[in-house]
């Protein structure tokens, strides 16, 4: 009897074990999977400010990471190229060439 319950114990405890790796496997793809995101939606929002502050000088750059609309008098949509997609709303003031950001959103699809 007390060889019964002491293999039940041990299998228990190597049931717990068994869980507590699966588990901690799994924390470790959640926090890359983080990261990795992080990292992006970052990158995505360094590219849309680039082309915010260079908005009167399109022309001169060599290679544009975003995709640029008007979308009204003076006020223009930039979205970046690269997922995570940001969308920003700016308004340009032509005689200063100050660039406003309105709005930005995250772009889902």
């Amino acid at each position: 009897m007390i060889l019964a319950w002491v293999i039940s114990l041990l299998l228990l405890c190597a049931s717990l074990v068994l869980h507590l790796e699966r588990l901690s496997a799994l924390q470790i793809i959640t926090v890359q999977t983080i990261e990795q995101s992080q990292q992006n939606f970052i990158a995505a929002e360094i590219a849309v400010a680039n082309c915010e502050s260079n908005l009167t000088t399109l022309a001169s750059l060599n290679e544009n990471a975003c995709f640029i609309q008007s979308i009204g008098k003076n006020i223009w949509r930039i979205t970046s190229q690269h997922k995570p997609g940001i969308e920003i709303h700016v308004a340009l003031d032509e005689k200063s060439g100050m660039v406003t950001r309105i709005n930005w959103r995250q772009v889902f699809e």
